[in-house]
């Protein structure tokens, strides 16, 4: 637990949490992976993965968006 006088000294970062995506957190972060590396980013504000389906993770690249077809099949499954 934080020191009171600690506060005073960092400012703090906000971070907001979207139960269905990432995890927006003011920059610039670092973030230390399960395997003890530490990655950076300098941007204002970053997306960290909460779902693990990123290819860039731990930066979100949207992945947990559902996909959706552009034209949906016509009744025998071939498209228009």
């Amino acid at each position: 637990m934080p020191c009171p006088s600690d506060s005073a000294a960092t400012p703090a970062r906000r971070v907001s949490v979207d139960p269905r995506g990432p995890v927006l957190v003011e920059g610039p972060v670092e973030v230390v992976l399960d395997d003890g590396t530490v990655v950076r980013s300098d941007r204002f504000v970053v997306a960290v993965c909460t779902c693990r389906r990123s290819r860039t993770y731990p930066w979100c690249d949207t992945s947990h968006r559902p996909r959706q077809r552009a034209v949906p099949p016509t009744e025998d499954g071939n498209p228009r």
